[in-house]
């Protein structure tokens, strides 16, 4: 399998308005536990420090959406999703309310997404900045939910998402170097964790995607969609698929498939989330079958189309040196 390639150093850090962020709001005496009934994290015990990742999914256990929520105050919820599916989750998940004091609407012309990173926004979060991943803090009205750090090279980029007020968010922006779309897509990479978008969704169980792995996942709470699969996924057999990181030097977008030089005639795997690299070329994060990474090469969209080669991610993978049956 390829070594991997040489790249350029992570953005320095900044703020950027995430356009393709939408906002749920949850709001009610029941809207905790409607939603710990829906997503695969728990969300009845989330008290105001912390914020959580979470599948939104199938019964079938594929995922429609995913989730950074935290609480924004007495009886409500934020969950920021990508603004393409937000509207068919919205939807869906009004489905199921039926008599529970839960009321579900779309934020996203009253609440702004922005992410921020580096020292810059360390500064300006100041002593109050939440220091640990999935911690959360409350700020002039708004949240501030601090993400897993960005990772390249043994050096750490720490990153936080802001949802506020859009009244808020232009002063925020002005108060802090500018990262266009591309360098934050580079930054949230370098965490390890793609959202789910509407190229992807419903095609994908939590874990190959890593979610059990960065606090997506919590096997210890009751039932919602797709969980039995969940769980059967982890215990019950191994996992044959994983989130895996790729260089190339052709753009990438998420939908596109990968295939293997070992058995050209099916894809091998499927791109979750893409960004340029600076010094030139593309990453992604691809979910890929594991024996596909022990040999051979690995090409994008096509058996004869651009290679891509493996780099590190951020954290280890459990499946690490075990030969795997390709399946």
């Amino acid at each position: 399998m390829d070594t991997p390639t040489p790249h350029s150093p992570l953005p320095s850090g900044g703020a950027c308005r995430l356009v393709d962020r939408g906002v749920i709001r949850a709001s009610g005496a029941d809207a905790a536990s409607f939603l710990h009934g829906q997503l695969s994290n728990d969300v009845s015990r989330l008290d105001a420090a912390h914020a959580r990742l979470a599948a939104y999914c199938t019964p079938q256990g594929r995922m429609l959406a995913s989730f950074v929520y935290a609480r924004a105050g007495a009886g409500e919820l934020w969950l920021s999703t990508s603004a393409d599916v937000l509207a068919p989750t919205l939807k869906r998940l009004s489905m199921f309310v039926m008599r529970a004091q839960a009321k579900l609407s779309d934020a996203s012309a009253e609440l702004a997404v922005i992410g921020l990173a580096g020292e810059a926004a360390a500064a300006w979060l100041g002593e109050a900045a939440p220091a640990a991943p999935w911690d959360k803090a409350d700020r002039d009205g708004a949240i501030v939910i601090r993400l897993l750090p960005a990772r390249q090279d043994g050096t750490d980029v720490p990153a936080w998402l802001w949802i506020g007020p859009v009244a808020q968010a232009e002063a925020l922006q002005a108060a802090l170097p500018a990262l266009d779309a591309a360098q934050w897509q580079r930054i949230e990479l370098a965490t390890g964790v793609a959202q789910i978008v509407a190229a992807t969704s419903g095609q994908l169980v939590p874990q190959m995607l890593n979610y059990e792995l960065v606090g997506g996942v919590d096997f210890r709470k009751g039932c919602y969609p797709g969980q039995e699969i969940v769980a059967r996924s982890q215990y019950l057999g191994k996992l044959k698929r994983r989130g895996f990181l790729l260089a190339g030097a052709a753009a990438m977008r998420p939908g596109q498939e990968v295939y293997w030089s070992g058995d050209a005639g099916q894809p091998a795997g499927l791109i979750a989330a893409a960004a340029p690299e600076f010094g030139g070329g593309h990453v992604a994060l691809a979910e890929l079958k594991i024996a596909v990474t022990q040999s051979g090469t690995l090409h994008l969209g096509a058996a004869d189309g651009p290679v891509l080669a493996l780099q590190p991610l951020p954290y280890a993978l459990p499946h690490e040196a075990e030969p795997a049956a390709a399946g």
